[in-house]
């Protein structure tokens, strides 16, 4: 018989059945448990965050910055907490942040917010399905009224309609304010539907979550519709500061943009730029965002150019992001130290956020675009010169 993971029904964070749990992993594993059961909060302020707790993984957290943020949220310096393990990132996105700062700041703008909960609605025919769009815009009152009864901060604004065969695909649209939304709009968008269910008879059944949402993946339809915060990050770098700083020319990094971007069609990629998920892992290790909405999160749109002067024009639009700084693992105390950092935590701050990740992710595909040149000369690549002195911990 399988050994089974030692747990409590009164209280699964006590410190008792984690010592439990503990001597159950050096009893039946290879492992000699030390630094993970090490940790100086109360496990009980785990709990709706982890099941069968038994320690903590200990991820360094560097500083970035300061990053000048020129945003409509985002005003000034802001230091950046970075969790990783990969040596040379910090030190490329610090480079960035410089760049930034000589240019006299990175512009910010949030223009879409939208968390979505998708349902798939059947029925016994293509006609049905098509007449059911119909109804579902001439209801959407009555939706909404019974989808925001269940949260006092959540708001359906939209409902999105793609009828395939004899199904409706839907998605439904959220404003979550400072949460994430995801178990926000999954409950309400149940209540939704059980509505609808009663006031549509010719409908045979529904699944929830049809994938349309697209949770945690990239697609084309987070693409152009949004999922998170729709983020747009510019910035005009004089010539000589990128000489000075990148050692690259404005228009050898927008030769070499031409080639990336070619390759990003080639490969039929989610974005054109070069990792944006770096930072925003780091990012959110750091603050306690859900690791997994990376898979939306870093769908990333880059556009450059040189400009008319011979300076530098360079922005992204992050059409999908996803980031909260109200519940979730937001108030664990080490993340909230983290979001306390840039002045983030708590009610009103989600927007503050958004804009500082984008200004992070400027800086990292600065920063990266132009190590990735090989210098005619020395013959020397910044990309493998900085991985060989800061990267290699063997």
């Amino acid at each position: 018989m399988s050994k089974k993971i030692p747990r409590s029904s009164e209280n699964d964070y006590s410190a008792e059945i984690i010592a439990r749990r503990q001597a159950f992993i050096e009893e039946n594993t290879p492992a000699t448990l030390h630094h993970t059961r090490q940790y100086s909060f109360d496990p009980a302020d785990m709990s709706g965050n982890i099941e069968n707790l038994f320690g903590v993984a200990q991820v360094p957290i560097g500083l970035a910055g300061p990053l000048l943020i020129n945003g409509e949220h985002a005003q000034g310096e802001f230091f950046v907490p970075m969790a990783t393990v990969e040596g040379t990132m910090l030190a490329s996105y610090n480079r960035g942040m410089k760049v930034i700062r000589e240019s006299g700041g990175v512009i910010t703008t949030v223009s879409g917010e939208a968390m979505q909960r998708a349902p798939t609605f059947v029925f016994p025919s293509a006609r049905e399905a098509r007449d059911f769009c119909t109804w579902l815009r001439e209801h959407f009152d009555e939706i909404k009224a019974v989808a925001e009864s269940t949260t006092s901060i959540g708001k359906l604004n939209e409902i999105e309609q793609y009828h395939a065969h004899n199904m409706v695909y839907t998605r439904f649209d959220y404003s979550t304010g400072d949460a994430a939304g995801q178990n926000m709009t999954s409950r309400a968008t149940f209540a939704a539907c059980e509505w609808i269910v009663t006031q549509h008879p010719p409908l045979s059944h529904y699944l929830l979550s049809g994938s349309f949402d697209t949770e945690k993946r990239t697609s084309s339809v987070n693409l152009l519709k949004g999922r998170g915060k729709r983020v747009t990050a510019e910035i005009t770098v004089p010539r000589q500061v990128m000489i000075d700083n990148l050692r690259i020319t404005p228009p050898q990094m927008h030769y070499g943009q031409g080639i990336s971007t070619l390759a990003a069609l080639l490969t039929n990629s989610s974005n054109n730029a070069a990792h944006p998920a770096n930072g925003l892992a780091a990012l959110y290790l750091a603050t306690g965002q859900d690791i997994a909405n990376i898979g939306e999160s870093n769908q990333c749109t880059t556009y450059n150019k040189v400009t008319r002067d011979g300076d530098y024009y360079f922005s992204i639009t992050m059409p999908a992001l996803i980031m909260a700084t109200y519940g979730g693992g937001t108030a664990l105390p080490t993340q909230r130290e983290c979001l306390e950092i840039m002045d983030c935590f708590g009610k009103g701050k989600a927007m503050k956020l958004a804009e500082i990740a984008a200004g992070l992710v400027l800086a990292g595909e600065l920063s990266l675009g132009a190590a990735t040149r090989v210098d005619k000369e020395t013959r020397v690549n910044e990309w493998v010169d900085a991985h060989e002195r800061l990267g290699r911990n063997r």
